[in-house]
């Protein structure tokens, strides 16, 4: 079993869970941050010291308070650490369960696990500690399908913001002003007309309200 394991959550209470239970697998020590800058600094010091972390878990989102931080998210201090240690071991510990952000997640950072906070949350991250010390990639059941090619689209970070935007109730041309006000692009009326056609007949969707619901049935947004 793994030794020596980090813990980035700035959830107090959910910090504990996730201790309590590596603790009732035997991992000798462990260590816990609430902010992203800190476990960078943490992996990197042990790492010069020559006792190296051998697991992070972390969530994606962090909030925002007093103290500035120069990594913002679980996502960029997953970014850092792939770059920098390409071999440590990290676990997605979050509650987005859109299947298009773990398949993001598995295809731009190559995670080893990925595991949803629900009720059964802290059983699935004990199976996910499990399975990844034999090398196994991990999935929690809620989001597994991202593994999955069959009946799946392949849709981009527009399209899900475009989707998004639908999915508010906003019409073709106010997408088009936000595109334009957020500098996106393509963000032209007749640009969002085509690619809402294209999305629909993909999904095969009746009309707007239908591809929503498509959609959001499959978790992508």
């Amino acid at each position: 079993m793994f030794k020596k394991v980090l813990i980035a959550e700035d959830m107090q209470d959910i910090n504990k869970g996730v201790h309590t239970t590596l603790c009732e697998l035997g991992i000798q020590e462990i260590h816990e941050v609430q902010y992203c800058d800190d476990a960078l600094l943490k992996i990197k010091k042990a790492q010069a010291d020559g006792a190296p972390f051998e697991l992070v878990i972390t969530d994606l989102s962090f909030k925002s308070d007093w103290r500035e931080q120069n990594i913002q998210s679980g996502e960029d201090l997953i970014s850092v650490l792939k770059k920098e240690f390409p071999n440590l071991k990290i676990i997605v510990y979050s509650i987005e369960v859109r299947i298009q952000k773990v398949r993001s997640m598995i295809s731009n950072y190559n995670i080893n696990g990925y595991v949803c906070k629900t009720r059964r949350g802290l059983l699935e991250l004990t199976k996910a500690i499990a399975a990844i010390y034999k090398n196994k990639q991990y999935l929690s059941p809620e989001v597994s399908q991202a593994l999955s090619t069959k009946n799946t689209l392949e849709i981009d970070d527009y399209d899900i913001l475009l989707l998004t935007q639908l999915s508010k109730g906003l019409s073709q041309e106010e997408i088009s002003q936000y595109m334009k006000e957020n500098q996106k692009t393509p963000s032209s009326l007749s640009s969002i007309e085509k690619r809402l056609n294209k999305l629909r007949i993909d999904f095969k969707a009746n009309n707007a309200i239908h591809l929503v619901a498509t959609v959001k049935d499959l978790g992508l947004i």
